[in-house]
């Protein structure tokens, strides 16, 4: 296992060129909210912003479009309840807010049919996915799963350690051919090859939200044409650093998520120095 560090951070980190334009850095379409979790969604399309997408694309429920328009003018909709191209992305992610609802298990399943595109799982569609474990094997390759670690239990059932979760994450990473980011105090990346603990972050992103934000950030780095190692990896150190350059002005209880994402771009600068 491999401790992350800025050195490795910059080995993976690949610097825009100046003569890039939108088209340049991928369409990522994040599956995101329902009626009653569209925080969610915000808060994912919205670091999937921050971090470099060319193009973004929240797919919601169209009475719900004005949480959207409001509060991110930059990102394009699309709706629930019409027939979906998945095609043009470069970069696909569901689950945050979307509710475990048997439309949204529909739409799950639907994708799985119809797309080869590696796809960021996390939140409700971890949950869905627990409760369909035949699906599992229709996951594409390389796709990314975000589990906290009770997500994890209900996925691969219950353990009595991280050290155990850790090794079960390692092997069905690499039965699956997966890359599975398991969220704790440390997060542990695995591909079942290779692994690695982060070092940044700290408890003021224990709260809601900060897996919606994880989502978004790693799909940017998807859209952006990244591996899908390199992006689960950047995602997790970028995010943690982010919140440690929050606490320049917040303290651990007040931090917001929404916080640390004003802050994603003071983490790039010092990744780029």
């Amino acid at each position: 296992m491999t401790n992350l560090d800025i050195n490795i951070i910059q080995k993976i980190y690949k610097k825009r060129a100046s003569d890039s334009h939108k088209g340049s850095h991928g369409h990522a379409l994040l599956i995101v909210g329902n009626h009653d979790k569209m925080g969610a969604a915000i808060i994912a399309t919205k670091a999937c912003v921050r971090t470099g997408a060319g193009l973004i694309t929240a797919n919601i429920p169209k009475e719900e479009r004005m949480a959207i328009f409001t509060s991110i003018p930059e990102a394009m909709l699309e709706f629930r309840e019409e027939k979906n191209d998945w095609s043009k992305f470069n970069a696909i992610a569901i689950g945050p807010g979307i509710g475990i609802y048997n439309t949204s298990k529909h739409f799950i399943k639907q994708l799985l049919e119809t797309t080869n595109q590696r796809i960021v799982f996390d939140a409700d569609a971890l949950t869905i996915l627990a409760k369909n474990q035949q699906w599992y094997n229709k996951l594409p390759n390389k796709s990314i799963l975000t589990p906290h670690v009770k997500e994890f239990d209900r996925l691969f059932g219950n353990h009595n350690s991280e050290s155990e979760r850790r090794q079960v994450a390692t092997s069905k990473a690499k039965e699956l051919q997966l890359i599975i980011v398991l969220k704790d105090h440390k997060t542990f990346i695995t591909n079942g090859e290779e692994s690695f603990e982060n070092t940044t972050g700290n408890s003021g992103l224990a709260k809601g939200g900060s897996g919606d934000a994880l989502t978004g950030i790693i799909t940017a780095f998807l859209a952006q044409g990244y591996d899908p190692l390199k992006a689960a990896i950047l995602g997790v150190y970028l995010h943690g650093l982010a919140a440690d350059i929050t606490l320049e002005t917040q303290s651990e209880e007040s931090m917001l998520i929404t916080d640390v994402i004003e802050n994603l771009g003071k983490a790039f600068k010092k990744i780029q120095k």
